[in-house]
């Protein structure tokens, strides 16, 4: 029996009657020979962590645009968060970890340069609009690594509708879904309280008293609720649920629509503006890079920049727009 085989046979075992298998995987859409030591979804893991478009997360922006401290959330360390609450959940609830971590991990590979400013940028400038949870998948089934990294069906079906009205049809992909939710809006927080934007008092108390005080408290108390409350599906209970979403309409008013932070997101559209329409009359100049097509050039200009990083696409910004320094000798 090899190690993948053994690892099976304790899912089979130990799992909740809810757990998604790993043997019992929808599969890939291309056929690979099983590895000896990992199983499916542990292979996937792996597969996402070492792709370009994970390691480019580290220099992407979470909510505080080009931030200056060094304490600020990336959208490297979000996933990471969110990968550290989901299996907490999972293990709790006898789930597969390895499904919830690969999930995790890979959710917001499509996320543009400069976070949700940058995405709103897109989906404004372009034809059918740009969604990050859309263009993670097309990372993962086209782009990365030039045709794609050929996951699973329930790795893909949970990095798809980790956000969206269509939910992910394994309970593993709900928790990530969930832990997404819980892990923004407890460090936006606390990020936001780090940049003096609000301070901990200023949290609506009708919401602390529920969920707590401090940011780790917040986070065990949903976390405690979820393992409670769910079985069949993934849920929190009545007041709980209502606490965290009046919590997230509060750092909507006070955050992510209207406050200093967000000063800066008109130059945010400015540069993705200026890059689109270049790179749409100059589409071309991207026939070498991984799914350009010439018929629909939208589609290659919306890879080419989602994929950027915040420091990468200020630069390409004054490389083609901003005049050097020139003088004769």
């Amino acid at each position: 029996m090899t190690v993948r085989e053994m690892l099976e046979k304790r899912e089979r075992e130990t799992l909740s009657i809810y757990a998604a298998l790993s043997e019992e995987s929808k599969g890939r859409e291309k056929e690979i020979t099983p590895c000896d030591l990992r199983t499916d979804f542990q292979r996937d893991r792996d597969k996402i962590i070492y792709t370009k478009a994970f390691r480019r997360l580290k220099h992407k922006t979470q909510v505080f645009i080009a931030p200056l401290g060094d304490h600020y959330r990336t959208r490297l360390t979000h996933t990471l968060e969110v990968g550290q609450i989901a299996r907490s959940i999972s293990r709790a609830l006898f789930l597969n970890e390895d499904l919830t971590e690969a999930i995790s991990m890979g959710h917001d590979l499509g996320h543009t340069p400069f976070g949700h400013a940058g995405e709103r940028a897109l989906a404004e400038l372009t034809k059918s609009g740009f969604r990050h949870n859309e263009q993670s998948l097309r990372i993962v089934k086209y782009l990365e690594g030039g045709s794609g990294i050929n996951l699973t069906y329930e790795v893909m079906d949970g990095i798809l509708n980790h956000v969206g009205p269509s939910y992910p049809e394994t309970l593993e992909g709900r928790v990530c879904r969930l832990a997404d939710k819980i892990a923004y809006i407890n460090h936006d927080i606390d990020d936001a309280c780090r940049a003096g934007i609000l301070t901990e008092e200023a949290l609506p108390f009708e919401c602390t008293k529920v969920l707590g005080h401090s940011h780790g408290k917040r986070i065990d108390t949903i976390v405690r609720d979820c393992i409670k409350m769910s079985g069949e599906d993934i849920i929190l209970s009545a007041e709980v649920y209502g606490a965290m979403m009046e919590l997230e309409k509060f750092m909507f008013a006070n955050v992510y629509l209207d406050s200093e932070a967000k000063t800066e997101e008109k130059k945010v559209f400015g540069i993705v503006k200026a890059l689109y329409e270049y790179f749409m009359e100059n589409h071309t100049l991207l026939k070498d890079e991984p799914g350009y097509d010439e018929e629909n050039p939208e589609i290659s200009v919306c890879d080419y920049i989602s994929g950027m990083t915040d420091v990468f696409c200020v630069y390409k910004y004054n490389e083609l727009f901003v005049p050097e320094s020139w003088h004769k000798r």
